[in-house]
Parts: structure tokens; C-alpha cells; sequence
């Protein structure tokens, strides 16, 4: 009871300390063109003397410049690929005065938007943990489609690991798929990455801006234990409709975009694409590809008036696909979910709050027949409210959260077995982000984690400071994180990608603490360097216990760990070249006790690299203009991953009588050497793209072709550990596509 007095006090101290004879200037900065917020605008106000102080906008256009004394100034509204903006206010005591600000572009800098991307964003523009993703980054990775895709990029940045062209797996910094947090405006994501692994929910002409955060995570983010990804997604044109179609033989998408009402104030955005890999890719690889899977999303805007907005987002995914030695795996999202942001009239405050429900299912097996069942569904109410003071905002919320999980799974060597659960999850947070000074960011806070069903209540400390010269940039950021639902993989498979839900015992939540340290500077004029280092501890985790028998259950072991490592990045931006090179080197290591381990190893404690475990990775990508083409190549490189061999089988049979051993053909048995001894081999591969771009019959067309695993590396996908057959990840697959905008 304490503790929560205490957290409550905290969350509601910035209404009791709200500034006297102070004013405030606040509103969203747009896009004239097609009303879209601008992030990372420079919003100035200058004083007659010629003081200045200013911020920057946020993902959504929002700014707020408070504890401004009475007087005359100049409002400067400035963004690079814009032109600048200016207007003089005349502020009164206490006044609360809102100002939305339209910027227009300017066609003389239109060649220097790139640096503003580059600058807001970019491979080396990582701080405590965070990267912003903006949408033209996005479309530097070649894929097999002409548009750019999330998924495709993440693959390029240090500390990620995943299971290659197919599967949709994401590990993050050593975390595990099920402990990645994924957002899409407030919603929550379970399984946002298809079963091929080029592309997720989120291609690049829908993403506004998409955040990363890889560890040390802000504290209105919770309920996971390695990362934060963060998409924002943009709320279509609300001056003039405006749409896409693009071609390839592994996707057909199309979008539209535009106004709904005269006024330009409701805007709609709708995407749809649909897998065609298996029945044009499949010719142009040589080898049958069967995996079919697709997208659609809807958003809908309004600005309801200066200070309200309002907006509804739905996503919806369907994959399946045969993985492996012929095991086939199916998948479908359902999210959707309502925000309203608005600026209260006697505060100096934002508020957002949001309103949603998710939901996946799982199924392995034959579509009709399924051996495994698993879903989890979720319905979220979230408020985030910002009270701004000057130099110190002040961040706090209330969440509430209600889930179900269910299972059902057969197969051959068990049984069926069945588990249902309904969990809830709630709590409030606080995270003052205090500018000391000027070049010295202070971001403390704390979270009260509150899981009902497991009648657990933890109080999470966070903390991130930023010391930035301009030249240099030191970061660091540590917290204490919780996650009471449990995603559950038969850890024997190279490629398993069934994953069963459930809750964690009572009073064994899993935990992770995190801390890491980051540098960076600019080398040069259009050379930036980062560097980061980061420690992850992790305990009471939960593994399907391991068994003898060649089996899937959702009967836990409990497992600790730690995931250490170093990320560095070096991006370059000179003229016509663009490019960056990554590297990351992790260190995973797990420990699981369980009684039959010293019947087995000869102890009941076994440490081991889990099987996500890729000590070094290597990541470029250049990309050019010559001759009217761009020009991109991107190589990857990742070493071997651990798994667990099989010596050979054997058969169990209970003398529990009079058993007739010619009859009864007992259970059979695997006999394993110590898991996750083996090492599989490394992982490289080059791809190439070039692109041209054409305004044909006033649209704007897109030729695009590329060469994906151009030297047509065998690279290992899946090794059965009952037929030791070899399954290999995609060949050379020549590609093209044809993209036209209106």
C-alpha cells in the first residue's frame, strides 16, 4: 500500500507544481503539401534583447515552448528541405497560446532532404539504445519487391539476429522474438514479420518514422524484457489524393491515399499487398517456394480542431508456409486501435491516449488439420501525458491491460495437451526529461509494473542521460524490466517457428536488467561514428522443458542468463555516396537447471549458448547515382549459430507387468549430446540493386531490378535432427519490379 501511495504521489506531483505567471506557445507543425507532421523540426522563439530558446517537434508535428515571460517575440520555424517560417507574437501573462504552423516545401532545396533524413535519422544516429527509422532509410535495402520494407533494414543494424530469408524471427541484443515489444500507433504487434524474411507489416509507404529502442528502454514502455520497436505510422494526404501501384514477381501492392472532406481536415490511408512468390518467384529461383502470405492496412485522421486529433488505425496479416522438411506453419494478426491527442485549454500539457485490441493466431500443421493451436488476444487502454515546465517535462501515464492465451498441441511421440489463461496487467509511470543545460539531457523515471494474476507488483527504476558537444555525444541508459507472459519454442528445431503462449508460474516473473554506454562523434565533414556497448542480465526466463522424447511441451524449466556486446557504425554522406558499415559482437549465455540433466551431463545445472546466439556480424551497404541509375549493394555476414546434435534413438519401454516386448513398441527417445554444442555454418551473402526513375503521363514510375545472393551462397536455413536432411536458405534470385505513383 505504501509503494503505491508513493508511485501515486510521484505521478500526480506535476499538477501541484504547475507554473505561475508563465506562458506557453504550442501546436503541430504539417507538411503544406499534404498535412502530414513534421518530426524533428527547429521551432525557435526569439526575445526582443535576442535571447533565443527553442525544441524540436515530435514524431507527431507536436512542440511546446513554456515558462515564457511576458513579452514581443519572433516565432522561426525552420526544417531543412522547407521554407523557413516566421511570425511575431505578442505573449501575455499566463497565456496559453496555440499556433499550428503549415510548412511549405521548398523546390530550390528539394536535392538536400536526404541530409535532414541522414540527420534526424541515419545508420550512426543511435543514442542510449535508440535509433529513429525514417521511411527513405527504409527504402535503401534491396529487397525482392521495389518497395522498401522494415523488416529488410533491421536486418542491416548491429545486435539484430534472425533467421534469415524465411522464418520472421527477431532477436534483439540476445532477447528472444516473444520479448520484443512491437507498437503500430499505440497498438501492440505480436508476430508483424512475414514467413518470408524480407518483409513485415510495415512497408516503407505507410511508416512515418519507426523507433528502435534496443535496451535501456523509457519507462512508458512495458510488460517486455529486450526491446522496443516503435512505428509510427502516416495519416495520408489531406490535400489531394495520391496513390501507388507496384509489381514484382514476389509481391503485388497498391496504396491510396487522400481527403475526405472538403476542408482537408479527415484524411484515409489504405494499403494492401499480396504475396506472388509462389507462383512467379518459384520460376525464377528454380525451386518451389511455397509461401503465401499478405497485408492490409487502414488509417483514417482528423484534426477534430486545433488542439484534437483523432485517429483510427487496423492492421491485418495472414502467413503460412512450409518450413523445413515439410512442416507447415500459419499465422495471422488481427490489431486495431483508437488514439486521441489533444491539448488541454487550461494547462500546459499534451495528452494521448489510446484504445486497442491485438490479437494472433498460430497454427502448425496442414491448414484443415492442424497438429498445434496457439493464440494470444489483448485489449489495451494507455494514457501518456506530458505536463512541460521550461527545462524539464514531465512524462507520466496510467495503462491497463487484460489477456488471453490458449494452446492446444499434438503431434507425433505425445499426447494432446491443452492450456488456457486469463492474465491482466496494470500500473502508471513518471519520467521527468530535464535539460540541465545545454548540453546535458536527464531522463530518470520510474514504472509500477502491477501483474494482478500473478498477484506480483514491482516497481521498475529506469534512468538515461545525454551529454552532447555537438562533436561528441556521450549516452547511457540502465533499467529493471518484467514480462509475465511467457513464448514458448521447441528449442531442438534449427527453424521451429511455432510458438506457444502461456502465463509464468506465480511468483516467478521473468526480469532483465539492463545498462549500456554509447559514443558518438563526427569524424568528418559527412562521416559520423557510434559506438555502443551494452549488458543485459536475465533471470527466472522460461524454456518448454527438455526432454528425452522428441516432443513439444508447455512444461517450463526455468532458465537465467546474460547477453553482452558491442555495436559499432560508421556512415558516410559524401555527394553522391551514401553508405555505412556495421558490426556487432555478442556474447549470449543461458542457465537451466533440471533434475534429469545429471542422469544426462553428470550435473543438474547446464550452461549453454542458446541458439540465437551469433557472436560476430558484419553489415554495408553503398549506394550511388551514375548515369541516371542508383545504384545499391549491401553484404551481410553472420557467424555460425549454436544447435543441439542427435547421436541416434532409442526405444523406452515400462516392465510395469506382464509386457510382451515383440507387442508393445514402447516411446521413443533421441539421445542428444549437451545441448547447443554444435555449430552451424556462417552466414553471408551480397545483394545489388539499380533503380531508375521515370515521370511518365504526369506519375511517377519506378524501375527496379536486382540480384539478391548475387554469388549464390548455400547458406544453411534448417538441419532436421531426425533425418539429417539439409534445407538451404534462398539461392541467386534475380528480381525486378515496376513501382508507379500518382
Amino acid at each position: 500500500m505504501r509503494l503505491r501511495t508513493t508511485v501515486l504521489l510521484l505521478v500526480l506531483c506535476p499538477l501541484f507544481s504547475l507554473a505561475q505567471g508563465y506562458s506557453t506557445v504550442r501546436g503541430f507543425v504539417t507538411d503544406a503539401s499534404d498535412g502530414e507532421g513534421l518530426q524533428g523540426v527547429n521551432v525557435v522563439l526569439e526575445a526582443e534583447n535576442g535571447d533565443q530558446f527553442g525544441v524540436a517537434t515530435d514524431f507527431q508535428g507536436f512542440y511546446a515552448l513554456s515558462r515564457i515571460s511576458e513579452g514581443r517575440y519572433r516565432l522561426i520555424v525552420s526544417y531543412i528541405g522547407y521554407k523557413r517560417f516566421e511570425t511575431r507574437l505578442r505573449v501575455q501573462t499566463g497565456e496559453l497560446m496555440v499556433r499550428n504552423i503549415e510548412l511549405r516545401p521548398d523546390t530550390e532545396e528539394l536535392g538536400t532532404v536526404f541530409v535532414e533524413t541522414e540527420r534526424t535519422s541515419g545508420a550512426a544516429n543511435t543514442v542510449a539504445g535508440v535509433q529513429t527509422i525514417a521511411g527513405s532509410d527504409i527504402s535503401l535495402v534491396p529487397t525482392p519487391d521495389v518497395s522498401g520494407d522494415l523488416a529488410a533494414y533491421l536486418t542491416t543494424l548491429p545486435g539484430i539476429v534472425t533467421t534469415g530469408d524465411q522464418g520472421g524471427q527477431v532477436y534483439v541484443r540476445g532477447g528472444e522474438p516473444t520479448q520484443n515489444l512491437v507498437l503500430l500507433d499505440g497498438i501492440t504487434v505480436y508476430q508483424p514479420f512475414h514467413v518470408l524474411g524480407f518483409f513485415s507489416a510495415f512497408p516503407s509507404d505507410i511508416v512515418n518514422r519507426a523507433t528502435l529502442h534496443a535496451g535501456g528502454f523509457r519507462s512508458r514502455y512495458g510488460g517486455r524484457l529486450s526491446s522496443v520497436l516503435d512505428v509510427s505510422a502516416r495519416n495520408g494526404n489531406k490535400r489531394q489524393y495520391a496513390g501507388a501501384v507496384s509489381v514484382s514477381p514476389f509481391l503485388t501492392g497498391a496504396r491510396i491515399e487522400g481527403p475526405i472532406d472538403t476542408e482537408g481536415q479527415i484524411s484515409f490511408l489504405a494499403s494492401g499487398r499480396f504475396s506472388t512468390v509462389e507462383d512467379f518467384g518459384s520460376q525464377l529461383v528454380g525451386e518451389d517456394l511455397p509461401f503465401d502470405f499478405s497485408d492490409v492496412f487502414f488509417k483514417t485522421h482528423a484534426n477534430l480542431g486545433p488542439t484534437r486529433q483523432l485517429s483510427l488505425t487496423v492492421l491485418r496479416t495472414n502467413d503460412r508456409g512450409s518450413i523445413g522438411v515439410g512442416d507447415e506453419v500459419g499465422w495471422s494478426n488481427t490489431a486495431a486501435g483508437l488514439r486521441f491527442v489533444f491539448l488541454p485549454s487550461g494547462t500546459p500539457m499534451l495528452g494521448d491516449f489510446v484504445f486497442s485490441y491485438s490479437g494472433l493466431d498460430t497454427e502448425l500443421g496442414p491448414e484443415d488439420n492442424p497438429l498445434r493451436n496457439a493464440s494470444i488476444a489483448s485489449f489495451n487502454a494507455q494514457s501518456d501525458l506530458t505536463y512541460f515546465a521550461g527545462n524539464a517535462d514531465y512524462h507520466w501515464g496510467f495503462f491497463v491491460r487484460t489477456l488471453g492465451v490458449e494452446t492446444e498441441i499434438d503431434g507425433l511421440f505425445q499426447n494432446l495437451a491443452s492450456d488456457r489463461e486469463f492474465l491482466v496487467e496494470a500500473g502508471a509511470y513518471i519520467e521527468p526529461e530535464i535539460q540541465v543545460n545545454d548540453k546535458l539531457l536527464l531522463v530518470p523515471g520510474v514504472r509500477l509494473q502491477n501483474f494482478p494474476s500473478k498477484r506480483q507488483v514491482f516497481l521498475e527504476p529506469r534512468v538515461r542521460a545525454v551529454y552532447d558537444t555537438g562533436t561528441h555525444a556521450f549516452s547511457a541508459a540502465a533499467g529493471l524490466y518484467h514480462q509475465q507472459i511467457v513464448g514458448l519454442t521447441d528449442r531442438r528445431d534449427l527453424a521451429s517457428l511455432f510458438t506457444a503462449w502461456t502465463g509464468s508460474p506465480r511468483k516467478s516473473v521473468p526480469r532483465s536488467f539492463h545498462a549500456l554506454l554509447g559514443y558518438k562523434t563526427d569524424l568528418a565533414a559527412g562521416v559520423e561514428l557510434a559506438l555502443e556497448a551494452y549488458y543485459k542480465d536475465l533471470d527466472q526466463l522460461y524454456a518448454p522443458e527438455w526432454t528425452a522424447f522428441p516432443r513439444f511441451t508447455t512444461n517450463l524449466q526455468q532458465v537465467n542468463g546474460r547477453a553482452r556486446g558491442l555495436d559499432a557504425r560508421l556512415e558516410v554522406t559524401r555527394g553522391r555516396l551514401y553508405g555505412y558499415v556495421s558490426y556487432g559482437l555478442g556474447d549470449v549465455e543461458y542457465t537451466a537447471r533440471q533434475e534429469q540433466y545429471a542422469l544426462w551431463y553428470g550435473s543438474e545445472e547446464l550452461t549453454f549458448r542458446p541458439p540465437h546466439d551469433r557472436r560476430h556480424q558484419v553489415n554495408a551497404l553503398a549506394q550511388t547515382e551514375l548515369a541516371g541509375l542508383t545504384l545499391t549493394a549491401r553484404w551481410q555476414y553472420g557467424s555460425g549459430l549454436p544447435y543441439s546434435r542427435a547421436f541416434g534413438f532409442d526405444g523406452f519401454l515400462l516392465l510395469d507387468g506382464n509386457v510382451d516386448v515383440f507387442q508393445e513398441a514402447g516411446s521413443r527417445r533421441v539421445a542428444y549430446e549437451e545441448p547447443y554444442r554444435g555449430t552451424l555454418p556462417a552466414y553471408h551473402r551480397l545483394d545489388l540493386s539499380a533503380e531508375k526513375t521515370l515521370n511518365l503521363a504526369g506519375a511517377k514510375t519506378t524501375l527496379q531490378a536486382n540480384v539478391l545472393n548475387a554469388y549464390n551462397r548455400d547458406n544453411l536455413f534448417y538441419y532436421d535432427l531426425f533425418t539429417l536432411e539439409r534445407v538451404d536458405q534462398l539461392p541467386i534470385i534475380p528480381t525486378f519490379g515496376v513501382k508507379v505513383e500518382f
